[in-house]
């Protein structure tokens, strides 16, 4: 009878060690849970979501982000604007990317709440912002999705994709907004 318990007690200790072995894996190569932190990406996520963020693969334009603060001890979400070699500008309120204009559905929310005449985002180029007209090698350029309300790459420059934690894959908290990224 005590030898069951002990048999029991180790299976049951190898189990646990197997589980946490495999969320500790995962958690460090794979994937991540992380709490939004600030107002910059409203209306797309809010402060306090909580999203998980893959480690696997390279971002694309328009994906949001998760990376090292280059001015802060902290983690930063952003979307995706400018890849390596892109010249980015933007022109009454209407962003260009290597001189064609895009789209950008995720702003319609914020652009529908501010007064007629006024610009979400104010006009800026690269060359305006940082002094060079295309992003380097090796970096992003982001913005957040509350253009008036973030601190981005028009403030503090080019991300090194060294610097990256992940690509947003799912909303995990609040439950009724639980799902993929838009």
């Amino acid at each position: 009878m005590k030898n069951d318990r002990k048999r029991e007690v180790y299976s049951w200790s190898k189990s646990i060690l197997f589980a946490v072995m495999i969320v500790f894996i995962c958690q460090q190569f794979l994937f991540t849970p992380i709490t939004v932190k600030g107002k910059s990406m409203e209306p797309t996520y809010e402060n306090d979501d909580r999203i998980v963020v893959t480690k696997v693969g390279k971002p694309e334009r328009f994906d949001m982000i998760v990376f090292y603060a280059p001015d802060a001890d902290e983690k930063y979400i952003k979307r995706v604007i400018g890849l390596p070699g892109d010249r980015i500008e933007m022109n009454d309120d209407v962003l260009y990317i290597n001189g064609k204009n895009y789209s950008e559905p995720y702003l319609k929310t914020k652009k529908a709440g501010i007064p007629p005449g006024e610009k979400l985002t104010e006009n800026f180029t690269l060359k305006g912002l940082h002094g060079i007209d295309k992003v380097p090698a090796g970096h992003l350029f982001v913005m957040g999705d509350n253009r008036r309300n973030s601190w981005d790459g028009r403030r503090f420059g080019f991300i090194p994709e060294q610097s990256l934690v992940g690509k947003v894959e799912f909303r995990i908290y609040p439950l009724n907004e639980m799902g993929v990224p838009k």
